[in-house]
């Protein structure tokens, strides 16, 4: 309804997220898991660093709508590489236990959500994997994604909030995946609402999409972890520009799939991305080192 809209785009303009104030973190280093028991937050050190507070997260779920997809084609012989220069890894229960080693000493973000493909609404999803199994592949955090503005925005909310109530059980995170819908625009301001929303549902951590303007608002706006997508495959440099701003204006770290395996080195990519959330380098050097190693690996036929 105009009226509506306008009152809101009113009320928009006069939020204050006070992005020069840092959130509170007593006890512990992640915000928003003060309380949390001892096991979630064990479970949270290990996917994100306690000594930056920074996690390189690697996607590479993508085949449970996508099928094989570019980059992935062969799972096997793509991230076993990649594994040693990232700190958490985020896949499907299938792809575990058929592509990676059982002695991969990595914290596993579990893929739950299921139902549709990119044949169909991509928001008409259920959960399809229990809390059992996730204990059983030794995961340190359960996800599914949240379709707000989705025709199915209420069933992937729902979703969301049976993951957070079975992982409390058993002291395994949830994170929240913000999925963008085909009539939404990853702006600030729908990604604020979409961050929020999950993150008052429950969960421990948050992953959505890089904005400009107003990222900073989005993370302030969020009271746990959040953590940006790589979305589409971008110019090295550029995706490394990206995860650089996102930093800088308080992401907690990437969770990137495209952007480092189908990189032209992969390999490269995943310690230039590193190089960017846990030593602060700039986009132009992460770049730098990207071309150096590149160049190290094709000398070397490796």
């Amino acid at each position: 309804m105009p009226d509506v809209e306008k009152k809101e785009s009113k009320e928009a303009d006069k939020k204050d997220f006070h992005v020069s104030v840092p959130m509170e973190t007593p006890g512990f280093f992640l915000r928003g898991s003060a309380h949390l028991d001892w096991g979630m937050k064990n479970r949270l050190s290990r996917i994100f660093n306690p000594k930056d507070g920074r996690t390189v997260m690697l996607a590479f779920d993508h085949g449970y709508i996508m099928g094989p997809t570019s980059g992935l084609e062969r799972m096997d012989l793509a991230i076993p590489p990649l594994i040693p220069h990232v700190d958490c890894l985020m896949c499907t229960r299938g792809a575990i236990r058929s592509c990676i080693a059982p002695d991969t000493n990595k914290p596993l973000v579990l893929r739950c959500s299921t139902g549709a493909t990119v044949l169909k609404e991509l928001s008409n999803e259920v959960i399809g994997v229990t809390i059992e199994d996730a204990i059983r592949l030794n995961a340190s955090a359960v996800t599914a994604q949240a379709y707000v503005g989705g025709p199915f925005e209420k069933e992937s909310l729902a979703n969301i909030g049976y993951l957070v109530n079975e992982g409390c059980k058993y002291g395994i995170a949830t994170l929240g995946v913000t999925a963008v819908g085909r009539e939404m625009v990853r702006d600030s301001r729908y990604l604020g609402l979409a961050c929020r929303v999950v993150a008052e549902l429950g969960v421990h951590f948050v992953k959505t999409y890089y904005c400009e303007p107003g990222f900073d608002d989005v993370v302030a706006g969020c009271p746990v972890p959040v953590v940006i997508a790589g979305g589409k495959k971008l110019p090295e440099l550029d995706a490394l520009n990206m995860a650089y701003k996102a930093i800088s204006q308080g992401a907690a770290g990437v969770d990137m799939g495209r952007n480092i395996f189908n990189a032209d080195d992969p390999v490269a990519m995943a310690q230039a991305v590193r190089a960017i959330v846990h030593d602060n380098e700039k986009p132009q050097k992460a770049f730098d080192l990207y071309n150096s190693l590149k160049g190290k690996r094709a000398k070397s036929g490796k």
